[in-house]
């Protein structure tokens, strides 16, 4: 009884490991990205508030992460999640050019389409206009920037808490 129990025991083993070097071996082609926000500068624009995000990401994967979509949302401190209004690429450049309170244009603006290059740490930017005073942008709990890859794979980054 000693001897079918050992062999179904190694045989478990050998299973076991298999399974374990097939899912490790597919980590790197799952894109992901992790990071963090830099930098978040706002400026009042009529009743709305203009917001830039300076972020630096991470490609954990072994193949590049291609841009779908781009979004900039925050948490207010009466816990309700406001969504902004993306900005492009040529929006961005104007109105860095036109407001020099909002500081110049340290990244590159990431975009639709855009790609990510495996392993590879990159500083980029988004932008989006909220329609509400940037005050409640100052008093935010959190803002969140969720980078969407065109095979649907969603990735958060999360800013430390903005609260005092």
């Amino acid at each position: 009884m000693g001897r079918p129990l050992l062999f179904f025991l190694v045989g478990l083993a050998v299973v076991g490991a298999a399974i374990f070097g097939a899912f490790y071996s597919n980590l790197g082609s799952h894109p992901h990205l992790t990071g963090s926000i830099l930098k978040v500068r706002t400026l009042a624009d009529g009743s709305g508030a203009i917001v830039f995000v300076d972020f630096r990401v991470t490609n954990t994967a072994a193949i590049p992460f291609v841009v779908a979509s781009v979004q900039i949302s925050m948490e207010t401190a009466d816990d309700e999640v406001a969504k902004a209004v993306p900005l492009s690429k040529s929006d961005v450049e104007k109105i860095a050019k036109t407001y020099k309170l909002l500081g110049p244009k340290y990244n590159d603006v990431l975009g639709v389409k855009d790609k990510i290059p495996p392993i590879e740490v990159t500083d980029r930017m988004a932008a989006g206009r909220f329609n509400f005073s940037p005050k409640y942008l100052d008093a935010r709990k959190t803002l969140r920037l969720t980078i969407e890859e065109v095979d649907g794979v969603v990735s958060e980054i999360v800013e430390k808490s903005a609260a005092p």
